[in-house]
């Protein structure tokens, strides 16, 4: 019996009954993700070859530019992909390491098609490639037409010679041009700005963009092993050493991404960690937005003080998000934007920032966000803290089961749909107002509060959200979640 690469069957890596080997690649949230022992090589071959072969009709734009992040194991798929593209007939053009919106800009710009080589905020026992067509981001349905091309190719097949790809050292430099030209260059003077370098693709550019616009910068934490930074569900470790590095004072603000740079991470002056949809809250009306798209994990907040004319709610996911953000344009509504409960930033229209013009980047964006919220706070005289504090956004926490199965974790939201099963489960903390099952299931609770259980798209985890008014009260809802949720699953084991 064949085996066909990555069908998507489990999260684990085993062997079946059969004795064909499942992989653990999968299509989340945003792209393909899997453990790099079922990604080199013939895989990555696979399933780039793949995504060729989907868009093999387009006989205009036969160009692909090629990135990747910091990750070891990320030069040799990004090879290999290369190696993909010229046996499909397509000039490989290889942009390096820089973050992937900065090569999904150099795409966009030259009408050119995209992969990206990154497994974003996960161990780098696992990686992963982004697929974008020259006007952006695929869609659900590309990801669809991929997997049904790489149903037709045979996996181990033999594969040609390797081939070299043409370098392009310059995309990562035009990124950064884009912010540089359209902010004014003092935007953040004065500022003591903590940039965590890590492992981030951007740490380099990071502390250049912004001791450009006037800030002072000090490089911290740069790291030659790869660090799976999370700018949703942070690790304690990472909590401790922001707050260690915040507390004597010597910092307004502390920046960073995770790894290809999609995905922001500010705290402020105490060395507190801003959530990702305050960032986009900030960044939003920074520019001016009157219609935001996010996910249905952002905070309420946003209808209730963001100040916007329109918010739209979509499951979690950039597809989805952009998805929405089309529909926006195409109602007529005047400057759209889209983030998501990690921060990440999406520009769907034009905007213009005292004269000058920053063009749309309908991809998740971590230097927009980091940068309008330090320009806001200079601008308005506050600290973040403050400024955080004026938007009246209430309190979310978030954190998540590893190694949590998908067929477990979709046993469990199943259960929670039966309302005498949720009224039981939820007993403890009180009960349902009403609930939202676009993406898991997100609980209205008494009180003014929300839990939201779902299955994470890119990792086997059970993920966990709260809202409330105070931070504890926030963190102690999500960690009776996951506890409750870890008991019912084990009890239906």
């Amino acid at each position: 019996m064949r085996t066909v690469w990555g069908i998507d069957r489990e999260r684990v890596r085993r062997t079946g009954a059969d004795g064909d080997l499942v992989s653990s690649l999968k299509f989340g949230t945003s792209g393909l993700r899997g453990l790099v022992t079922d990604l080199v090589g013939g895989p990555s071959y696979a399933y780039a070859s793949a995504f060729f072969r989907s868009v093999s009709a387009d006989d205009t734009h036969r160009a692909v530019v090629i990135g990747r992040d910091l990750r070891d194991s990320s030069p040799g798929i990004a090879a290999t992909v290369a190696e993909a593209a010229a046996a499909a007939g397509f000039t490989a053009i290889d942009c390096g390491a820089l973050p992937t919106p900065a090569l999904a800009l150099e795409a966009m710009r030259r009408g050119a098609y995209a992969v990206m080589v990154t497994g974003s905020h996960i161990p780098e026992d696992r990686n992963g490639l982004k697929f974008y067509r020259p006007d952006g981001e695929i869609t659900k349905a590309d990801e669809v037409a991929i997997l049904a091309a790489l149903a037709d190719i045979p996996a181990g097949g033999e594969r040609p010679a390797a081939s070299s790809a043409t370098p392009e050292p310059d995309a990562i430099t035009r990124y950064q041009q884009r912010y540089a030209t359209a902010f004014a260059p003092d935007i953040l003077k004065g500022l003591r700005i903590a940039v965590y370098q890590q492992s981030s693709v951007a740490r380099d550019l990071l502390s250049e963009l912004l001791a450009g616009f006037g800030a002072q910068v000090t490089p911290i934490g740069r790291s030659q092993v790869f660090v799976p930074i999370d700018t949703e569900a942070h690790r304690p470790e990472d909590i401790a050493f922001i707050r260690d590095v915040m507390a004597p004072g010597s910092f307004d603000a502390l920046v960073t991404t995770d790894g290809d740079a999609d995905r922001p991470l500010v705290a402020d002056g105490t060395g507190r960690i801003l959530r990702g949809d305050v960032l986009g809250l900030i960044t939003a009306r920074y520019l001016d937005a009157d219609t935001v798209v996010v996910p249905v994990t952002a905070g309420s907040a946003l209808e209730q003080s963001g100040g916007f004319r329109t918010v739209v709610r979509t499951k979690v996911g950039s597809p989805f998000v952009i998805a929405g953000m089309e529909q926006a344009t195409s109602a007529g509504a005047r400057i759209v934007a889209g983030f998501e409960a990690n921060g990440g930033f999406l520009l769907g229209s034009d905007v213009t920032l005292h004269g000058r013009t920053l063009a749309a980047l309908p991809t998740r964006d971590a230097m927009l966000p980091i940068l309008a919220t330090l320009a806001a706070a200079r601008a308005t005289g506050t600290a973040l803290a403050d400024l955080v504090a004026s938007l009246d956004a209430g309190e979310m926490a978030s954190d998540r089961l590893p190694n949590t199965p998908s067929d477990t974790s979709t046993a469990f939201l199943e259960r929670l749909q039966d309302a005498d099963y949720r009224a039981a489960f939820l007993g403890p903390i009180g009960s349902s107002n009403s609930i939202d099952q676009q993406d898991g299931i997100r609980i209205e609770l008494n009180g003014g509060r929300t839990i939201h259980f779902r299955a994470s798209g890119n990792a086997p985890e059970l993920r966990c959200y709260a809202e409330a008014k105070s931070a504890q009260e926030a963190q102690d809802l999500v960690r009776w979640g996951l506890a409750s949720a870890a008991t019912a699953m084990a009890a239906n084991a």
